[in-house]
């Protein structure tokens, strides 16, 4: 059964499609024919492109998004006045991650929130559930942000790439909407695995799949139009299939992964690009292409609204959320058992019906 949530910001359905209903924010509202002046209102430049050397995350992966970007993003986000009007999506998927600490019937005694932002989790858990809490995140600017919650917790300054913890520290490891700008994404899962205790688990979601492909195919077939060609402004993101590989290889066992559709309507394009910037999501790849001109921009406008707007004059915007949940290896875990000892055929499984038949008087 569908249920209905509404307040007079957000109307979520919860079912594996969410839909939020994005309000009017009609200084943000902007038509094809808007000024340059207008824009540049809308679209607050980047901050310039760091100039240091782009070293390689843990000398393994690739070396895909400038974190040091990434840093500067999140500190300009959490400096805006009223930023919180910009957490909605964060809220909700911390909830969802939340609830699927609920479903597991034990106390964490304590646990690590990663790249925590402004607490989106925590504030959706009771200390019935955890009773101490590390929060982590490298922006100090969003940890002085955080939302309140009943738990006893700790900040600590600490990058996603590099865990500053010790080995078998911590009962449980949250992480939501973070991990998806990690270079070496293998490699922060064998270091999350390390700080887990034996039979801890960890409980992560990061946005990937097709996210935000409205966006992406709009600026793609612009900039084509009037430039001749395109570069990326939407950032490279996680297929589902290859964080269930990645989480063995990094040594954890009993994975789960699932995968949510929400998608938010936004009045045009504007909104859209603006509320991305005010979430700290901006594009942060060594490749993205720092300006996008004024014809190009105002034809991916045309273009989205054709292509995926609705009859209101509305556009959507789809992320696939990606949740993951795995544990560190302990011998107190149920295992498979060996290949071959099974001492039931599954074509005897036709024949049950049948005996309980002949046996019923």
């Amino acid at each position: 059964m569908n249920k209905l949530v509404s307040n007079s910001r957000t109307r979520v359905q919860l079912t594996c499609r969410t839909w939020f209903a994005h309000p009017q924010r009609g200084v943000l509202t902007a038509a094809p024919n808007t000024p340059k002046s207008r824009l540049a209102s809308l679209n607050p430049p980047p901050p310039q492109r760091t100039e240091s050397r782009r070293h390689r995350s843990g000398g393994a992966g690739m070396n895909v998004f400038d974190r040091e970007m990434k840093r500067r993003q999140r500190k300009w986000a959490a400096s805006l006045q009223g930023s919180q009007q910009f957490d909605y999506l964060r809220d909700e998927v911390g909830s969802r991650v939340a609830d699927r600490v609920y479903d597991i019937a034990r106390t964490f005694p304590l646990a690590l929130d990663l790249g925590c932002g402004k607490s989106h989790i925590a504030q959706h858990l009771s200390k019935d559930v955890v009773e101490r809490l590390v929060l982590a995140d490298t922006s100090e600017d969003r940890l002085n942000q955080r939302s309140a919650c009943e738990i006893p917790t700790q900040c600590v300054l600490a990058d996603e790439e590099n865990l500053p913890f010790p080995e078998n520290t911590f009962d449980l490891v949250l992480s939501s909407m973070s991990m998806h700008w990690i270079n070496d994404l293998p490699g922060a899962f064998r270091q999350i695995q390390s700080v887990l205790k034996p039979d801890g688990v960890f409980i992560g979601a990061v946005v990937g799949g097709e996210t935000l492909f409205e966006l992406r195919c709009s600026l793609q077939l612009a900039e084509t139009e009037r430039e001749g060609g395109f570069s990326p402004h939407i950032s490279p993101y996680t297929a589902v299939s290859d964080l269930g590989n990645l989480m063995g290889q990094a040594g954890f066992n009993m994975l789960t992964v699932d995968l949510d559709e929400i998608q938010v309507d936004y009045p045009s394009i504007f909104e859209v690009m603006t509320d991305l910037q005010g979430m700290g999501e901006s594009n942060c790849a060594w490749n993205r292409k720092s300006v996008l001109h004024r014809d190009s921009m105002l034809a991916a406008a045309a273009i989205y609204q054709e292509m995926y707007g609705h009859p209101d004059g509305g556009v959507p915007a789809t992320f696939h959320v990606l949740y993951m949940i795995g544990w560190k290896p302990h011998e107190s875990q149920a295992r498979p058992a060996k290949r071959g000892s099974a001492t039931v055929s599954f074509s005897d499984l036709t024949q049950v019906g049948r005996t309980v038949t002949k046996e019923t008087p």
